[in-house]
């Protein structure tokens, strides 16, 4: 095997790889951390140093790196077999991580559609919602109420249905039009609301104007159930899901759940819709899927749905989407094995003290003067800086404080990735309480080191 000195590693990323969300001008003049091993809660570069992974390999891994339990299953698997189509054929892998899903999902989700990362699994929601009112007779309902400050993912579909400007915007001509709702978010409420409560509340109200004025052409939802993710780490009030469940309901739309992030326990529960008893009509998952191994993702299906596509050959109600990849039986072995992993580690009973714990480190670092907000939902918190506490003004984005930290972070053995000037925390599920106190002394320390020298 050859073997690369880390200035030729970090030479061959900059002249011959484009970063996803990144300036490239700037990744240009800097020399970049080179990941060559995984060791359960760390990441360990090219020159030996170790980094704790403050965000799970990017909201996706939940046993740690390098998993023995995984490792051997996909080994297995490899000897096995790589890959076979979906299109004629099954594989067995396949088959009994759909039953093992459907055993785990919001009761009444019996069906599994697989594709390969979060943004098709939605889109493959939009598309199956819009084709089940084709079918069943009502061809005006053909858009969708999608959230502000949503993401969904990156591909045009999923794109449409998002709500932040800053990714999405320069897409808007090449974009389906969408019914934007307000997104509960009390910090900086559009009402003007302080409660998060009453933000919710609002927020309901005018999703249910909007039902109301358009529930006649209206195919489908799209919600992120209790976190938007890329929005910010946005805590949605107790209630909200399952009132949005309800609002559905009432106006006959399809409700769509986008679980890529907050699936596989990251609230605390298997899937964040059962925190509040709601069954979606479709729901997406991917990123913990194989619990960071291997690109996998599923779309989730209640029998109704599902019934609405099946007719006579001749009747053109076949589903006409899919994927060169579907149920990879590789991916769909790491699955199985992290689920496993679920159930012989007791990693769900385990996350009570785990969270608790970074609840409470959260309360003191809202103590910060520029620290002005701390939001969490289970294994998943955001931490927001702004310049005036009581203005609630934030830092200039040109000043980059967000990165600014998540760079200083990496002097105290921390890798973080911030969403603007929000720092993001979302370990894997399994890291240890000792862990989590290096996570967030860390973060601590790097916010000080960043913000007071410069008097702000």
């Amino acid at each position: 095997m050859n073997r690369y000195d880390t200035k030729t590693l970090q030479e061959y990323d900059r002249n011959y790889v484009w970063h996803p969300f990144t300036q490239m001008k700037e990744w240009e003049r800097d020399a970049p951390v080179v990941i060559v091993r995984g060791e359960g809660s760390y990441l360990i570069d090219s020159d030996g140093n170790r980094y704790l992974d403050g965000v799970a390999a990017i909201w996706t891994n939940v046993h740690g790196h390098c998993k023995k339990e995984i490792n051997e299953a996909i080994k297995t698997q490899v000897d096995l077999i790589e890959h076979s189509t979906l299109l004629g054929l099954t594989n067995d892998k396949a088959a009994i991580l759909a039953k093992r899903l459907v055993d785990i999902a919001p009761p009444g989700l019996c069906k599994v559609f697989y594709s390969d990362n979060g943004s098709t699994a939605v889109e493959i929601g939009v598309k199956m919602a819009f084709q089940y009112w084709q079918h069943q007779g009502r061809p005006r309902k053909t858009k969708f109420i999608s959230f502000k400050n949503a993401y969904h993912g990156d591909t045009i579909g999923a794109v449409s249905v998002g709500g932040i400007d800053l990714f999405h915007g320069v897409f808007r001509p090449l974009l389906f039009p969408t019914i934007q709702a307000p997104a509960p978010y009390c910090y900086r409420c559009e009402f003007g609301e302080s409660d998060s409560s009453r933000c919710g509340r609002r927020c309901l109200q005018e999703l249910e104007r909007l039902m109301t004025a358009h529930a006649d052409e209206v195919a489908g939802l799209v919600i992120e159930p209790l976190v938007q993710g890329a929005g910010g780490m946005i805590v949605q009030p107790d209630g909200f899901v399952r009132a949005v469940r309800e609002l559905c309901d009432r106006h006959g739309i399809l409700m769509i759940a986008d679980e890529v992030a907050v699936g596989f326990g990251r609230t605390g529960a298997m899937f964040a819709c059962q925190r509040e008893g709601v069954t979606p009509d479709i729901m997406a998952l991917s990123k913990g899927i194989t619990a960071g191994y291997l690109p996998l993702a599923a779309t989730m299906a209640t029998q109704e749905v599902y019934n609405a596509f099946l007719g006579e050959y001749r009747e053109m109600k076949t589903f006409f989407h899919g994927h060169t990849f579907t149920g990879n039986p590789i991916a769909c072995a790491a699955a199985l094995a992290s689920l496993a992993l679920f159930e012989s580690e007791g990693l769900l009973e385990s996350l009570p003290p785990k969270i608790g714990y970074i609840a409470d480190r959260l309360q003191v670092m809202i103590e910060h003067p520029s620290v002005g907000n701390v939001r969490q939902c289970g294994m998943v918190a955001g931490i927001e800086l702004v310049r005036n506490k009581e203005t609630k003004e934030p830092f200039p984005w040109e000043e980059r404080v967000g990165v600014r930290v998540c760079r200083e972070a990496l002097r105290h053995g921390i890798f973080l990735r911030p969403l603007g000037n929000i720092i993001v925390v979302f370990p894997p599920l399994s890291s240890s309480l000792e862990e989590l106190k290096f996570l967030m002394d860390g973060i601590e320390a790097s916010i000080e080191a960043v913000i007071l020298p410069s008097g702000a």
